[in-house]
């Protein structure tokens, strides 16, 4: 294997146009939610996943896009309402919105990614006028189904001027874990400046740069993750197009996440907790350029130990089979060489995933009830954000002597 870590290149900011210096590169990476059959054309796309840091605005970004079209298809197969404890936080997030920023007469929200409906459904049960904008059809069809009103489509400024111009401008535009996906995000910031209200708020959510350099979270490097956020990236972006970081809080969903609260500049008063991050980032690191060098090495020193470990495990007998067939799973199985010799399936209880092979490594995905016929000695929890809910699950696994091989921050078995 060769080392990741060792990136002199640079290449031109998306955000300001500086210079991003490169701090590690995956090598050839799979659509990470590509869950193909050996002969589906898509199972052979390939792109370059390097990484950078700009050394201007200080946006953690890739080198290579993919093409939209690519990642997120019709037949997109990732469903938020999959997990009981994600749909129990978009129905707070949901609840939240509705008793705080949409109280006025005719209030209206918009959701960038509204995959399946899952945070919309209590925002129309609370007779909120909403629409949800995303490309995935067949997501769009399981929200409809619930009565939700969605748009299929790429949210950009031309999107967002026509919603404009057919319902009025936004109360509040909504995001889970989108806007860090999009390259193009001049034109989405564009669009969300056309779209809001004088007073209304742009409140989105994403991985927090913070957490993953902190624990090591290497595997949320994937193609839907192009850009990596923290408050002073994310601050120095919205500048550029006359939309100010007002609030942030750190939410602990998806092994951590940030919520940023975006208003149009002047329209409100920046709360405390800005502040504060800024000051937690700036003792962090998060713009050293030598702190991205460290996390290099430990991105490397975890894919060895975790090849040395699954490969005794094979050597003396031992099965191992994945849990979990999540998007960041792909970076961990190309990056590290895993395959169906080290990790001859992996369980997930995404239909629309059975049955085919994850992205690049090959491996086959299989329904939830194989897990437990008969038992694993060993599970390699891919998605490790959801650890507590899925042991909880999964209880009789451990009861019966199995153990769980965790890669974040370090690799280890509990």
């Amino acid at each position: 294997m060769t080392d990741g870590n060792n990136k002199a290149g640079t290449f031109p900011c998306r955000i300001c146009g500086g210079t991003v210096r490169e701090w590690f590169d995956f090598g050839p990476q799979p659509i990470s939610n590509a869950f193909t059959s050996a002969d589906d054309p898509a199972a052979l796309v390939r792109y370059d996943l390097v990484v950078g840091l700009c050394d201007g605005c200080t946006m953690v970004q890739q080198r290579e896009e993919c093409a939209r079209e690519e990642m997120f298809r019709p037949d997109y197969p990732y469903r938020a309402s999959g997990s009981a404890l994600m749909c129990k936080y978009f129905e707070e997030v949901a609840e939240h919105l509705v008793s705080t920023e949409l109280t006025g007469p005719d209030p209206f929200l918009v959701e960038i990614g509204s995959n399946d409906g899952v945070m919309l459904r209590t925002v129309r049960s609370a007779g909120i006028r909403h629409l949800g904008v995303d490309p995935s059809r067949d997501a769009a069809e399981v929200a409809a189904a619930e009565g939700v009103r969605v748009r299929v489509d790429f949210f950009e400024e031309s999107t967002a001027a026509s919603i404009r111009a057919d319902e009025g401008a936004a109360d509040v535009i909504f995001s889970a874990n989108t806007i860090s996906h999009i390259s193009y995000i001049d034109s989405i910031l564009r669009g969300v400046a056309t779209l809001l209200a004088p007073r209304g708020v742009f409140v989105f959510e994403d991985r927090y740069l913070g957490d993953i350099v902190e624990r090591s979270c290497f595997d949320q490097l994937y193609d839907e993750h192009f850009y990596l956020f923290a408050a002073r990236s994310v601050q120095a972006m919205l500048a550029r197009f006359g939309l100010e970081l007002v609030d942030v809080e750190h939410r602990d969903v998806h092994g951590g996440t940030v919520r940023y609260t975006v208003a149009l500049a002047g329209a409100r008063t920046p709360t405390p907790a800005v502040a504060t991050m800024l000051e937690r980032e700036r003792r962090q690191g998060l713009a050293e350029f030598a702190t991205y060098e460290a996390f290099a090495t430990r991105i490397d020193t975890i894919r060895d130990e975790l090849v040395a470990l699954l490969t005794r495990l094979h050597d003396e007998g031992k099965r191992v089979v994945g849990y979990g067939a999540t998007s960041k799973s792909a970076t961990v199985t190309n990056y590290c060489g895993i395959g169906p010799e080290l990790v001859p399936f992996v369980c997930d209880s995404t239909a629309a995933k059975q049955g085919r092979l994850a992205p690049g490594s090959g491996i086959p995905v299989r329904p939830q009830e194989v897990f437990s016929d008969p038992y694993p000695a060993y599970a390699l929890l891919f998605a490790w954000n959801h650890a507590d809910e899925i042991m909880t699950k999964e209880h009789t696994f451990a009861e019966r002597g199995g153990r769980w091989i965790q890669y974040v921050p370090t690799v280890h078995i509990s």
